[in-house]
């Protein structure tokens, strides 16, 4: 096997034009070198320096390897430079996933605080709801997955998780949107019940599949008249009077509607947030970073009910 050491002494007896000088620019003895030609010539199997009394000349085959040396050794100054700056955080890329409401206060947040912390980290963001980006982070295409669990419900939904690590965010209670002109408006906490004759609007199919749950313990079956992922088109059809949602504080956070009103649930109803990693990339620099970053930024959420 050719390793780095014997390219190196190659390169410096081609450059020195013997194994003294060898010796004196890489900084060994010159037995030390000697020991190293011998070694290298036995690996490979054939003469790779003739010697002249005090100075030596490389065979063909010591010539290859001392041409080739260059750009080996190079490449690995380079390699070595770059995994320098990852782990010293001058450097780094981190790909992270999370689901789309999220992305309105606890994602920017995070990254801000990367960029402002570690300005040459690159972190790049695409939205995936929990079942996407979990199957993204298996099969190597994000880093981070940020996803959330219903109570009462595991945040892999049954898959094996042993490869994963989770890192719980923050606990996100889910509210009831309702318009402002609602008989029921100005109260600030309501039994699901009481809103068994309601039209609904429905969120993604988690989201769907909660709500279902949710009114299934209350006695009723909702009447959906509405679907839609988009959280903003939700609060917009529930301030037109055109239904009544489950909102979570993480988008009521970003919202600030003024034409709808948000009631807390008898028995509250939350949803866990996490970001999930692997156990080998939480120990990457940058992926921690931004995990830190993730934290503090869950640290500092907050809401204020309408």
């Amino acid at each position: 096997m050719i390793d780095a050491a014997g390219l190196r002494v190659m390169k410096a007896i081609a450059d020195e034009g013997s194994f003294t000088g060898a010796a004196v620019a890489l900084g060994f003895s010159q037995p030390a070198v000697s020991q190293m030609v011998r070694r290298l010539e036995q690996r490979t199997g054939t003469v790779l320096v003739e010697r002249f009394g005090r100075n030596v000349r490389l065979t063909e085959a010591g010539e290859v390897l001392a041409r080739h040396a260059v750009g080996v050794l190079a490449a690995l100054d380079a390699a070595e430079e770059e995994v320098a700056a990852i782990a010293g955080l001058r450097a780094g890329r981190v790909r992270l996933m999370a689901f789309p409401s999220s992305s309105a206060s606890l994602v920017p947040r995070a990254l801000a605080l990367v960029k402002e912390r570690f300005p040459d980290i690159s972190v790049t963001f695409s939205e995936g709801e929990p079942p996407e980006s979990l199957a993204a982070l298996r099969a190597g295409e994000c880093d981070i997955a940020v996803a959330f669990a219903y109570e009462g419900t595991d945040i892999g939904r049954g898959e094996d998780l042993d490869y994963f690590v989770t890192h719980h965010l923050l606990d996100d209670e889910v509210r009831l949107a309702v318009p402002l002109g609602h008989p029921l408006a100005d109260r600030q906490q309501v039994d699901l019940s009481e809103f068994a004759d309601e039209e609904w609007i429905a969120g993604c199919p988690r989201c769907r599949g909660h709500l279902l749950a949710l009114t299934r313990q209350a006695g009723f079956s909702p009447t959906v008249s509405f679907e839609t992922e988009d959280y903003i088109a939700v609060l917009g059809l529930v301030s037109s009077g055109l239904g009544v949602a489950l909102v979570p504080d993480l988008i009521l956070a970003a919202a600030h509607t003024t034409d709808v009103a948000t009631l807390s649930l008898r028995p509250a109803s939350r949803r866990e947030i996490h970001a999930v990693t692997t156990k080998d990339l939480q120990r990457v620099p940058a992926v921690k970073a931004t995990l830190d970053a993730l934290t503090d930024s869950a640290r500092h959420q907050s809401f204020a009910p309408a």
